[in-house]
């Protein structure tokens, strides 16, 4: 004898959102600092990114390969312009705020004070590095971001000061 087959019910939920609603209601959320940017460590760290900017392609646009030392000059300039970058990133967004495990200004300090010494480095390395040749090209470029170094490292060492002050006053308190 066969069983009658039971009516099986089918429930079935959909929702439905659109890219629109679902980054109007995650950016409510975003914060942006417009005022960073007015203040001194701002204004640093916008004169590090284009400085920094001049020093790296002035050498990249250049045969710097024939030429050891500034692999190391291209090296610290890159490196320091992408972090740079980052940090400008996570000081207009207010990231900082949002992640209060990390003490943030220690790693200002680190990452200013490392910034100053392998920039002072590489500013050294580049002017001592640059040799009059035939190509009159490759003078003028090198010439030009050894000078851009050495103004890149006197921004670093103006944030490296700034981040001193907010971690002793941090430490202190």
């Amino acid at each position: 004898m066969e069983e009658p087959q039971r009516a099986r019910s089918h429930t079935v939920t959909t929702t439905a959102s659109s890219f629109a609603e679902n980054f109007s209601t995650s950016s409510s959320s975003f914060a942006y600092d417009r005022e960073f940017l007015r203040t001194l460590p701002g204004l640093l760290i916008v004169a590090e990114i284009v400085l920094g900017l001049l020093v790296w392609t002035l050498i990249a646009g250049t045969e710097y390969f024939r030429v050891p030392a500034f692999g190391w000059v291209m090296f610290v300039a890159v490196f320091y312009w992408v972090l740079t970058v980052f940090f400008l990133i996570i000081y207009i967004t207010m990231t900082y705020t949002r992640i209060p495990q990390v003490p943030w200004t220690t790693v200002g300090l680190c990452f200013n004070g490392s910034a100053f010494v392998l920039y002072l480095s590489a500013a050294v390395v580049d002017a001592s590095s640059v040799s009059p040749e035939r190509d009159s090209h490759n003078f003028n470029s090198w010439a030009a971001s050894s000078f851009f170094a050495f103004l890149v490292t006197i921004c670093y060492a103006g944030n490296t000061y700034f981040s001193f002050i907010a971690w002793r006053s941090r430490t202190i308190q």
